[in-house]
């Protein structure tokens, strides 16, 4: 398993990191606990995992796992929706409570996929004040945002929260194949995170699994593709032994691409891609689980 560094933080992480939806969706819950204790004991440290993932059980299924020393082992993240700061305080503590531990690694805001949500983050009584005022008690290590939508929303985040003299020290965004021909986060927001040395977390590298289903590129080139990339870990879901194979195969088997391999594989996905509709994410609402919940934004 490769390892790379988050950023400025300096903290290094498994370049496959487990995705915290998945897990919680695994039928058997002892089943769910084995596949993190395997991936674990397959080298990947990054763990991934939200408040709002299903009703809560995948935190709690990952709290259990990472009993009997495992948490030591793991670079632990988690997300908030809470956009005020008595929502986001209380999601922290239900998230700290649910995954057994006294700290989590990095929290980030979730899903910042409205233009307006930088504006409710940081303005007075905002979510920001309760994820300073955790990082202050040592409830939290470092602070992050991830959004699915379009790239000009993250950019507008960065910018807000530049103007408050704030610096994230993580962001997470979907990286993929197809990404590159529409609403493009790494043409357009990956280059402001490396400018600022924030750690770059990779997410989508299927579409969830819409790519592989435009029969344009195997389960092991979306992987590669993604690790080519300047980030730190790329996040994906593992609900299953195979699945989890498959993706440590990847990390064994990554070798940096040729420009003529990178081109090869942009020029199979263009058309497929052109209109974003194996990109779900970006064109549906069907991800977009705070506007089906409004009541957890606060």
């Amino acid at each position: 398993m490769p390892y790379r560094v988050l950023g400025r933080t300096g903290e290094r992480v498994s370049a496959i990191g487990l995705g915290g939806y998945h897990i919680g969706k695994q039928p058997d819950e002892q089943e769910s606990i084995r596949l993190i204790r395997s991936a674990i004991d397959g080298g990947i440290t990054f763990m991934d995992n939200c408040w709002d993932y299903n009703g809560g059980a995948s935190e709690i299924r990952m709290g259990k796992a990472l009993r009997d020393g495992y948490r030591e082992k793991v670079f632990l993240m988690s997300k908030i929706d809470g956009r005020t700061k008595d929502s986001a305080a209380l999601q922290i503590d239900e998230s700290l409570q649910r995954l057994q531990t006294d700290h989590i690694d990095l929290m980030q805001f979730h899903e910042i996929i409205r233009m307006e949500d930088p504006d409710r983050i940081f303005a007075e009584g905002g979510a920001i004040e309760a994820m300073q005022a955790a990082q202050q008690a040592g409830k939290i290590r470092y602070i992050g945002f991830t959004g699915h939508k379009d790239p000009l929303v993250h950019s507008r985040m960065l910018e807000i929260a530049a103007n408050h003299k704030f610096r994230f020290d993580a962001v997470q965004m979907p990286l993929n194949v197809m990404d590159a021909h529409f609403r493009s986060f790494e043409h357009e927001v990956l280059p402001l995170l490396l400018s600022d040395d924030i750690g770059v977390l990779a997410m989508k590298a299927f579409g969830d699994p819409f790519i592989l289903r435009s029969n344009t590129v195997t389960p092991i080139e979306c992987l590669h593709y993604v690790l080519n990339l300047p980030v730190s870990t790329v996040i994906t879901g593992i609900d299953s032994v195979q699945v989890l194979e498959q993706d440590l195969q990847a990390a064994r088997t990554f070798a940096p691409l040729s420009q003529e391999a990178v081109a090869n594989l942009l020029a199979r996905t263009a058309d497929a891609a052109a209109t974003g509709k194996y990109e779900l994410f970006k064109t549906s609402n069907r991800y977009d689980g705070t506007a089906h919940n409004p009541h957890w934004l606060g």
